[in-house]
């Protein structure tokens, strides 16, 4: 079954599950306090975090059983021993989430400021 269509950033959180809500909206609030230049934008129907003109730091995306944390492929690709080392399961990109685990807030900061760093770096060349 498709996900509904969201209409803007508050609607996706409005229409989540109950399972889903927590986690999705620890996620967002964590990525307002990490990286408060962002933009918040619905993109392919779920929140997007942006800087500069269009450069996505980070997605979060919603699932049955677990929510994701998306990076590039490129910047995780550097990360996913740190993430295997904590015991989370990954795929190209992204950090799974399971409902049933507390968020790992640590983890999930690191990965996010290390993004928000290679992104400030990136601006200023």
């Amino acid at each position: 079954m498709p996900f509904p269509k969201r209409t803007d950033i508050d609607d996706y959180f409005a229409q989540l599950p109950e399972l889903q809500k927590p986690h999705l909206e620890e996620l967002r609030a964590l990525s307002h306090r990490v990286d408060p230049l962002a933009r918040e934008l619905l993109k392919w129907n779920t929140p997007a975090y942006v800087r500069g003109s269009n450069t996505n730091q980070w997605i979060l995306q919603n699932f049955t059983h677990h929510c994701s944390l998306r990076f590039s492929t490129d910047f995780f690709g550097a990360h996913k021993d740190v993430v295997s080392e904590a015991g989370y399961d990954y795929g190209e990109g992204f950090i799974k989430l399971p409902y049933n685990r507390p968020l790992p807030i640590d983890l999930l900061t690191t990965l996010m400021l290390a993004r928000v760093a290679e992104f400030e770096i990136s601006d200023t060349e």
